[in-house]
Parts: structure tokens; sequence; C-alpha cells
């Protein structure tokens, strides 16, 4: 049957998306990874550019586990013993020891009751929240949470939805006043570290203001805390967000194994008995394949490398190379946001020049990421750099050269 009218639609979709800025367009493909040397980390060969190696300054692989050869070893000895993949979903046949050793070292680390792992931390987002929010719940979300946050809200269908400006806590306890009294149950939910800037939730005080309003709802105000930027990355012991702001720990965490663990995969560390209702409600649980074996071993083999002297020791230069790179923005005369994590934000507030930077940076063989109106606002246009404890003293000079010798970079006051 011929599909004339709807690529016709699909087509003038695309187009609008590439004249608005929006459309993504061709993704950079890696072919291959050259390995540390001479004082300059991994480099990365791309297709379609011979043999020139690029830094990447845009990757999620904030501890460099990825590359660690014990994760990797722990990967191939668990494939070869059990195979590439699970063969079916956890309640049928998938569930293999590896899954649950992962789960009672993930509990472990965050010091909760249990944890459950699923495929990626966005169908852990989802298949959390989703079942967590009944028709009488009021959900309340901050205006700057992730897109997996935002599409739960949207399947989950709330009796209310409140969205509260960032990190207004006054906007916050507002929110919930409008909601008490109208709905048995609130769940308060916020990204840890927002992915886009670098910042992070102030949690003590979002965990107080939850207790106040708690009495006012039959079901209790839960407070769900997506922390997959801050796990492993933030933190003197890479705890994330709850270590940083001192906070006790929150109603229900979900992380992720594919960033600073450098794996894949998700999981929501929490009581007991969220967990096991988790089991028996959360869709993208029980009706998608769980991470393959492989990945649940080099998931807790990097689990252990982070919970361990050697870990702290890539956490301490991951936080060293993060100063040093901010710092140097600052005295090229570029502008930053407040923060200590790896997701440094190159203030740009200019979507052509933003474009420009990149495409600069990029023939210098240095890969990051714009982020452009409208996926941030008007102003907010920057570069998101991210820090790797990959990256050595060298590769974050090889950047701050290339921002430095930007034809359209201010100059320092």
């Amino acid at each position: 049957m011929p599909l004339d009218r709807i690529h016709a639609a699909l087509a003038a979709d695309l187009q609008g998306r590439a004249e608005a800025g929006t459309r993504k367009g061709a993704e950079t493909v890696i072919v291959r990874v050259v390995p540390a040397a001479a004082g300059r980390g991994p480099r990365y060969l791309l297709a379609g550019e011979g043999e020139r190696p690029f830094l990447k300054m845009n990757s999620n692989n904030y501890l460099g586990m990825s590359l660690a050869p014990e994760v990797i070893r722990a990967e191939e000895e668990a494939t070869a013993a059990f195979g590439a993949g699970p063969g079916a979903v956890r309640f049928i046949s998938g569930t293999y020891g590896a899954h649950v050793e992962l789960e009672r070292r993930l509990a472990a680390f965050h010091r909760r009751e249990a944890a459950m792992v699923m495929s990626s931390a966005y169908a852990t987002t989802l298949g959390v929240l989703v079942p967590l929010i009944s028709a009488e719940t009021a959900v309340v979300s901050d205006e700057l949470n992730h897109n997996c946050i935002i599409n739960a809200m949207r399947l989950a269908r709330p009796k209310r939805k409140e969205i509260y400006r960032h990190l207004d806590l006054a906007d916050l306890a507002e929110r919930l006043e409008q909601a008490a009294g109208d709905c048995r149950r609130a769940v308060l939910v916020t990204d840890g570290v927002f992915s886009m800037r670098g910042d992070h939730a102030p949690l003590p005080e979002i965990l107080e203001i939850a207790r106040r309003f708690d009495a006012r709802f039959a079901e209790n105000v839960v407070v769900v805390v997506d922390d997959s930027h801050g796990v492993g990355a933030f933190g003197a012991t890479g705890r994330g967000t709850e270590e940083v702001t001192g906070a006790g720990p929150v109603d229900v965490l979900v992380g992720t194994l594919g960033k600073a663990l450098g794996v894949n995969g998700g999981y929501v560390a929490t009581s007991r008995t969220i967990v096991e209702y988790l089991r028996e409600t959360a869709p993208t649980y029980i009706y998608s394949n769980p991470i393959t074996v492989g990945e649940a071993a080099a998931a807790a083999e990097a689990l252990a490398l982070l919970d361990s002297p050697a870990g702290r020791e890539r956490l301490a230069h991951l936080q060293a190379m993060t100063r040093r790179f901010k710092d140097g923005i600052v005295a090229l005369g570029y502008e930053t946001l407040p923060g200590e994590h790896p997701v440094v934000p190159l203030m740009v507030r200019d979507t052509a020049k933003t474009a420009a930077l990149v495409a600069h940076l990029r023939a210098g063989g240095i890969l990051a990421t714009g982020l452009k109106y409208p996926v941030v606002p008007r102003g907010d246009e920057e570069i998101r750099f991210q820090i790797s404890a990959d990256h050595t003293p060298l590769d974050v000079d090889d950047t701050l050269a290339a921002l430095a010798s930007f034809p359209g970079r201010p100059r320092p006051a």
C-alpha cells in the first residue's frame, strides 16, 4: 500500500523541525576507541573522519568505568558463561543470579531495604511513577525535570498535576497546599541533578516541606528523586545528591547504571514493600527483558570499584578536572553556572552562536553538545560540557585552547 500522504506529512514535520533548529540530524558514529596515551585520555574515531581522533567532552561516562579493564572482564566472563541475552522477561525465566546480586548490592550501597533493576533509567522512572500515581494523586514536579518524568506524568493521568518553578521552595509548598484536602496521595518528584544545568535539588528542604504536608494526605507525600546524573558522579563517595546535601534518604531513589557506572540499565532503591509492589505493577519491568547477565555482572563490578579506595581516587580526579575546566572557562571570559557537578554549562545565550561554537570545537577535534532554543528557553542557549575521570589535565587544556581560539568568544573583564 502506498504511503505517499503520511510520507508527505512526516517530511513536512521534519522540515519544520529543521527550520526551527530542533532537528537532531545525522548521528555521530564512533567506529574505534584509541586508548589513552602520552598524558591524554581516550580518543574516538568517527565514521567519515578517517584516522582523525576526537576528544569526547559530552559523555555521561563520568568515572570512565565503561573502559575499566575489570568492568570489561566481568562482562566478558558472565557473557561467556550465560550467553548474550537473558532470553525472557524477569517473571518468566529471565532472572539470573547476577540480577539478584546486583540488586542486593545496590540496596546496600544506598542503605535501602531493597532495589530493583530495569532496562534503563528512563524505563525505571516510567515504571516507578506510573504505578505510584493513582487516580486520587497529586503530582508535584520541578519545571526542569527530565523528559522521562514529564512523560510518566502524562501516562499516569493524575488527579492534579502541579509544576513548581525551578528550585522555588515557596512555590513548591504552595502547590502542595493547593492539593491538600483534594487528593489522597501526593507524589513530589524532582531530579537530583538537573542534566541541562548541573545544578541540584535542595533535598533536605524538600523533605522538610514533604513532612510538613504529609499528615494532610491520607496516603502520604511520597518523595521521588531521579538522581541518574548524581549517583557515582557527585559526592565524596559517589552517593549523589543525598550525600552532597546531607539529606536523609528520600522515599524512592531512581538511579542509572549507564552513566557513572559505565554499563547499561536503571534501578530503583526504596522500601521492600514498594519494590514488591512495583514488581507486580511496573509495565516496563514486567513486559521488557532485563539487562543482560553480562551487563549485570559488569555493573556489580563497577559498583564495587566505586565503593573502594580506587573509586574514591577516580571521584577526586573527576572533581579536580571539573574545577580545572570550570576555572578555565571563567578565566577566558565565558559564563557558567554555580555548582560542582561535572556537567559544566557554558552559557552562550544565543542560538546561532551556540551552533557556531559547537562547529568550531568539532573542527578542533572536540565533541560537545549545544542546547538551543526551543530545547532550552530563549536566552539560556548553552554548550553542555561533561567532564569524565578519563580526562587528563592535557585534555582539559586542549578544550580550553579551542574555546580560546573561537572568534566570537567574550573577553575577560
